[in-house]
């Protein structure tokens, strides 16, 4: 069975690099393939993981909605649209992505997006673990791309607002009655000791952080010489601290 793990949190929270990190820690120590997903608009999951993003779901779906009067004969626009969406898987050894991207064009997209639905479900049945990268938002969890999470990770910056966001992500969780089996809060980017104002403000709201991820000096150097964040050493300290938190959630 697919473990599903979805992160989000608001912009500037480091969740991509918190979901490069997992999959490093899922293709060292997991039991079999990754599917990343980039369900967030700000498309840069792929350059993290060092992998080369050609089209997007989201041109797929635009361009399908412009052409579907072409669809080739003999074959039903079902079966043209699932070869379409292929185009937008990139494979690796071990870990394969799709990257979202943004929707165009202002023609109706219920009929792709039940099409994505299926597509992402029929994937993820080939996987180990399904890893999905989200806005704030979570559009792409709202609309039930996935048959349910089992582990939500609402990551905040070390910032009151950041925090108060997480209380947000969770009141959007409740409202959509998304199917998540199990929340966990996690601090990122976060100094040695966390801020006063910070403590008071998850003590106020009563968050208890699953994990604290640090400032780490060589995550930093990776991301801007555009080095593939998976292939940072076991000494980085933000890397020590996700694997510790993935053992506790696979455990």
């Amino acid at each position: 069975m697919t473990v599903s793990i979805a992160v989000a949190g608001k912009g500037g929270s480091g969740k991509t690099s918190l979901v490069s990190l997992i999959i490093r820690y899922l293709e060292k120590n997991g039991d079999g393939p990754v599917l990343a997903v980039d369900a967030d608009p700000n498309s840069n999951l792929g350059e993290s993981l060092g992998l080369e993003v050609g089209e997007t779901v989201g041109s797929i779906i635009a361009a399908f909605n412009e052409e579907k009067i072409n669809i080739p004969l003999g074959m039903t626009k079902e079966t043209y649209l699932e070869y379409q969406l292929n185009r937008a898987l990139v494979e690796s050894r071990g870990l394969d992505l799709m990257t979202m991207g943004r929707g165009e064009g202002p023609e109706c997209y219920c009929y792709p997006n039940l099409m994505l639905r299926r597509f992402i479900d029929s994937l993820a049945g080939n996987y180990a673990y399904l890893v999905m990268d989200n806005e704030a938002g979570m559009e792409h969890l709202s609309r039930r791309t996935t048959q349910g999470i089992d582990e939500l990770l609402i990551v905040s910056n070390h910032s009151v607002k950041g925090v108060r966001t997480v209380v947000r992500i969770e009141e959007l969780v409740a409202q959509l009655k998304l199917r998540v089996k199990r929340i966990s809060v996690i601090v990122n980017l976060a100094p040695p000791e966390l801020d006063p104002l910070v403590r008071e403000e998850l003590s106020r709201l009563k968050i208890e952080p699953r994990a604290v991820i640090p400032l780490d000096s060589k995550l930093a150097r990776y991301d801007l010489e555009m080095r593939p964040l998976p292939e940072l050493p076991d000494s980085s300290a933000a890397v020590a601290e996700v694997n510790d938190l993935m053992a506790g959630l696979l455990s």
